[in-house]
């Protein structure tokens, strides 16, 4: 298979998925302005000359550059190429859809991509998720070189959708265990609570979620109370409450609004 393919930005995720796709027989143009191209990689000095020719522009910068490098690289595609835009950043649904705004006022087609997983390891085999009018043209073209890219039918925004809710979950247990673990750390006690981590991870399935969820309500008052003893001891060890004090926070509100 052969076709143009321009990256813009070339850091740790971008890099990977150029190389893996100039191994596949791709031509990759790349830009980044803080980092060089890697071999393999026709460099170019902006995002406008890297998209100049291109089949399909990935942009893998920063959800905070996304508009500026879309805005900037509208200036190398041609009318009516059919070049397609694929934004790979992790930026928010509304983020997404003024990016699919922008590009369909210049006739540019358009797709929210979502890497669903860390890339380095996987590079182009990383699981993404792709909505948007240009989600088929765009998994079809990556597909094509190895890639594991899936469609889901709907607007662009849904694919950063389903990335971030499963983020507030992923994300946020992650950040509870790295507290719990360096309070219990600091009380000497890590390897037992790393067990019982462990434990609950291993045995988790489809009755663990109701019962977190269900359990939250039903014993909001007490927990509310329980996790403020918590945060209180995080205090007395040294060590920053932030997540044992959102999830005092949260249980309170939840106790509120079941007494309204």
């Amino acid at each position: 298979m052969t076709g143009t393919i321009a990256v813009l930005g070339l850091g740790e995720a971008g890099i990977a998925l150029a190389r893996d796709l100039v191994a596949a027989g791709a031509v990759v143009r790349g830009y980044d302005p803080a980092v060089p191209a890697a071999d393999g990689v026709v460099a170019t000095s902006s995002e406008a000359e890297a998209a100049d020719g291109a089949d399909l522009v990935l942009s893998v910068n920063s959800s905070a550059a996304a508009v500026e490098a879309l805005e900037a690289g509208l200036a190398g595609l041609r009318t009516g190429t059919g070049t397609a835009w694929a934004d790979l950043n992790t930026a928010s649904p509304g983020t997404k859809r003024k990016l699919a705004g922008i590009a369909a006022a210049h006739g540019v087609p358009f797709a929210d991509v979502a890497i669903m997983a860390p890339v380095p390891g996987r590079g182009l085999r990383v699981p993404m998720l792709a909505t948007g009018a240009a989600a088929g043209t765009v998994a079809t073209a990556l597909n094509s070189f190895g890639a594991a890219v899936e469609v889901m039918a709907g607007e662009a925004g849904l694919a950063a959708e389903r990335k971030l809710l499963r983020s507030v979950f992923f994300k946020g247990m992650s950040a509870a265990v790295v507290e719990a673990l360096q309070a219990a750390r600091a009380a000497g006690c890590e390897d037992w609570l790393r067990k019982i981590v462990v434990d609950e991870l291993t045995g988790a399935g489809a009755a663990t979620v109701d019962r977190l969820v269900d359990g939250s309500y039903r014993h909001a008052v007490r927990r509310t109370a329980e996790m403020a003893a918590a945060a209180e001891m995080l205090g007395e060890l040294g060590v920053r409450a932030d997540i044992a004090g959102a999830a005092r926070d949260q249980l309170a509100h939840i106790a509120d609004s079941q007494d309204c």
